[in-house]
């Protein structure tokens, strides 16, 4: 059955001054390297992190006596100039610590591996059934409603214009909305990403309601087939309470659109800003609600720690992590991937294949 349209709470009226450009093109990408290249993502993205650890996490474990309490400063140093965050470190250390008493972990070899379960443990906050909006062939909803939030300045633009290439990938036609319509920049951005991408784009003029934007994007969405829809949102923190009325009121506008929407809400950390990040985190989830994390810039900066901070803190999963400039520079999370990025080449998985891989 089709999901009934209503009109949002605006005036004009919902079509009134819309433009819609471009028509979506179905495309998919098929590689049997694409688990390899996550892999190797994630590893070049942490290159940063791992220098400013002297090569790796791992390397701190190299040799010693486990009792020496400056090597367990040692670590929490390392965890902490990551962003891991010193109480989330010191609980890590803790676990870890009770295992070398228990006699479960005997050497620091052992402790090396103790301290990774631990952080895949920490990790891992994501419901199992998420990853079907993210990787799979078959979405649970046409079209599938993303609302993408984060502050001007994250590169959220950037980070919708890689999350469209990743859905061409599976094979998906992608609309995209350009409901920041506070920036002129921020909707003439997305347009050129539409043109690369060969991907509709909606917008309004200067200033126009964003829930009218919404309305129109949803409609289009519909009428043209399209598998995928994925709403910029505006980022002005500065001006934080007009901002949260406006993102409340887009989300109202979808879910009168149909059932579910919007699906799934993604905020856009810049990886750089390190805990700042978090503070900008809570904003949004207290805003219009979070289901999950597009780390941008995890490439630029020595503080991957962050991405550890987000789950202990908010007990949000990260989705997404970008891993360059480019638009295919962009990679799902995986726990184990991850975890051994930091952990650099002293050491090795004991799970091979990410929690989020066996659940899909």
């Amino acid at each position: 059955m089709a999901p009934a349209h209503r009109h949002p709470e605006h005036s004009p009226g919902p079509t009134e001054g819309a433009h819609v450009s471009g028509w979506p093109a179905r495309r998919r990408t098929v590689s049997v390297f694409r688990l390899f290249r996550r892999r190797e993502k994630t590893t070049e993205a942490l290159a940063k992190t791992r220098q400013g650890w002297g090569g790796g996490l791992g390397a701190l474990f190299g040799g010693g006596l486990l009792s020496d309490d400056a090597f367990w400063a040692d670590v929490e140093d390392a965890l902490v100039s990551a962003d891991v965050g010193v109480a989330t470190s010191l609980a890590l250390i803790e676990r870890v610590r009770e295992r070398v008493r228990d006699g479960t972990a005997s050497d620091r070899s052992a402790a090396a591996e103790a301290l990774k379960e631990e952080l895949a443990l920490l990790l891992d906050v994501a419901e199992p059934d998420i990853w079907d909006w993210y990787d799979k062939e078959e979405l649970p909803a046409k079209p599938l409603v993303l609302l993408v939030v984060g502050v001007n300045g994250a590169g959220k633009t950037t980070s919708i214009a890689k999350m469209a290439r990743h859905y061409q990938d599976l094979g998906k036609t992608v609309l995209l909305g350009a409901g920041d319509t506070f920036r002129a920049a921020a909707v003439e951005q997305l347009r050129v990403w539409g043109e690369r991408l060969d991907a509709g784009v909606v917008a309004q003029a200067r200033s126009a309601d964003p829930g009218a934007v919404a309305f129109d994007a949803y409609e289009a969405a519909v009428a043209r087939d399209v598998d995928v829809l994925i709403f910029d949102t505006a980022g002005r923190l500065q001006n934080k309470t007009p901002l949260i009325e406006e993102l409340r009121k887009v989300r109202r506008v979808f879910e009168r659109q149909a059932a579910g929407a919007p699906h799934q809400t993604l905020l856009v950390l810049d990886a750089t800003t390190g805990h700042n990040g978090l503070e900008q985190a809570r904003v949004f989830q207290e805003a219009v609600g979070v289901d999950g994390v597009f780390l941008a810039k995890l490439d630029g900066t020595a503080k991957g720690g962050i991405t550890v901070a987000i789950a202990a803190e908010l007990k949000l999963p990260v989705i997404f992590i970008g891993t360059g400039e480019q638009l295919e520079d962009l990679t799902l999370f995986d726990t184990d991937h991850f975890v051994d990025a930091l952990f650099g080449d002293a050491t090795s998985s004991t799970n091979p294949g990410s929690t989020q891989e066996r659940s899909r």
